[in-house]
């Protein structure tokens, strides 16, 4: 739906700098269109470098009106407000886009579609990510097992400790070495960078697995499959990580960290395992105690985000010796460490 071509407006109100604004970040770092502007009144004048590394050609710009002076032709929802939920204040700025003829991506829980039916001029249409297409998923039954390739799951000790980017940056390094991989998504961000995927979190709790299960199996025989990992076994409110895992039957995993991180971002009062115990902890139930697939986490991809360089290759070295296995900072380093263990 989303055409490469189609020049993009990412609207992030009040959260650049913010990781609700994740999804802007992810499209700017990894998204194939071309990025007109970002519209945040709070942070107009700047660029999307300044808060996101990458981008420093993107201005941030106040109003929508700005955003279409530019060029842009779709509207992207690239921020996550609380509960992901369309807040009121936004519809007037929804109706405007429309009315101008722009098309919208949206990756909120409440579908925008049926709200513009009868509204949209021919070749104009509204994205509704988190809306899973056709009918249910059949519950899953391990079939993904059968399949002679490699199945990675990324994993992680938190949520939003940047499994999705540590997943691409694999991705494209395999992609690189001239290695057939696909990258599957099961997140609003993954879907809108790559085109395709799951919106995991939309699907009833009976059917999670099978929709992972269906995906998998449609990706069919490719030699590597790196499948977006969502929650974490570490968060009490996390449901995603079983229907990944069992779905998708994964055969590898790679374990995400935040370095220097002892409780969970939100819920200090959840402290973080040491990573060998966290390594454990996938590997068992990955294997079900021998009635499932077993797989392995075959390496540590460290966020280092707030350290500097000499201070993250310290973390990374310490990970390393801590768990014996491969350590990198896929975004900082590159992600060849963790390819070599993956393939190794």
């Amino acid at each position: 739906m989303l055409d490469p071509d189609l020049r993009i407006a990412l609207f992030t109100e009040a959260t650049l700098g913010q990781l609700n604004a994740k999804m802007s970040e992810g499209i700017v770092r990894y998204g194939k269109n071309p990025v007109a502007a970002v519209i945040d009144s709070h942070a107009a004048g700047r660029t999307a470098g300044d808060f996101f590394g990458v981008g420093q050609d993107i201005p941030v710009v106040a109003a929508l009106s700005e955003a279409i002076d530019r060029g842009a032709q779709v509207l992207v929802l690239g921020t996550a407000p609380s509960g992901g939920r369309l807040p009121p204040d936004w519809v007037a700025m929804l109706d405007e886009a429309v009315a101008r003829g722009l098309s919208v991506v949206n990756g909120l829980h409440d579908a925008l579609a049926p709200r513009f039916e009868g509204r949209l001029r021919p070749g104009q249409w509204v994205w509704d990510i988190r809306t899973p297409p056709g009918e249910p998923p059949p519950i899953a039954s391990g079939r993904a097992a059968e399949l002679g390739n490699v199945r990675c799951l990324m994993v992680g000790t938190d949520m939003a400790i940047g499994k999705m980017t540590a997943g691409l940056e694999l991705w494209r390094c395999l992609r690189k070495r001239g290695a057939d991989a696909a990258f599957l998504a099961t997140g609003q961000i993954g879907i809108a960078i790559s085109g395709g995927g799951i919106p995991l979190d939309a699907f009833r709790v009976d059917h999670a697995s099978g929709a992972v299960e269906r995906m998998v199996l449609g990706a069919g025989e490719r030699a590597i499959q790196i499948i977006e990992g969502q929650g974490s076994l570490l968060h009490p409110g996390s449901t995603a990580t079983l229907p990944l895992l069992r779905g998708s039957c994964a055969n590898r995993m790679i374990l995400c960290h935040r370095a220097h991180m002892e409780h969970l971002d939100t819920l200090e009062h959840v402290r973080v395992p040491p990573l060998p115990e966290v390594v454990a902890l996938y590997e068992a139930l990955a294997g079900a105690a021998g009635a499932l697939t077993p797989a392995r986490v075959v390496g540590i991809a460290l966020n280092t985000r707030a350290l500097s360089d000499e201070e993250a290759w310290q973390a990374i070295e310490r990970v390393t010796a801590q768990t014996g296995l491969a350590a990198t900072d896929p975004v900082r380093f590159g992600a060849a460490p963790l390819a070599d263990a993956l393939v190794g």
